[in-house]
């Protein structure tokens, strides 16, 4: 046998081993997915009633976290995935900041540009 298939460490101790824990997990992806089609239609009627990108990029983020953490086991990891996770958004938010002030550089600014 390898070393891989001998170690417990690489063993997931979350997995299903009986019919019932099964059947309790796909109950769940099932609920999640009701709800990602809930979002959905959720999604529809906002753009229908009003226009609202700040809205409809609300009930995108909530999907994509519970599609993260229940269909991606994000639940289940280590602290580490989070910091990691966290120090990604606070550098992608700072480079949109940082695009945001060059459009305002009154250098480089559209309205100081030569036609």
């Amino acid at each position: 046998m390898t070393e891989v298939a001998t170690n417990k460490n690489y063993i997931d101790t979350k997995m299903a081993d009986t019919p019932e824990q099964i059947l309790k997990d796909m109950k769940k992806y099932w609920l999640i997915g009701w709800i990602l089609l809930a979002c959905t239609v959720l999604t529809v009627v906002v753009a229908w009633i009003t226009p609202s990108i700040t809205i409809g990029l609300g009930i995108a983020t909530v999907k994509a976290g519970l599609v993260a953490f229940i269909f991606m086991h994000l639940s289940d990891e280590k602290s580490l995935i989070y910091k990691v996770l966290i120090y990604t958004v606070f550098f992608a938010l700072g480079l949109m900041f940082l695009t945001l002030l060059a459009l305002y550089d009154p250098i480089i600014a559209p309205v100081n540009r030569p036609n």
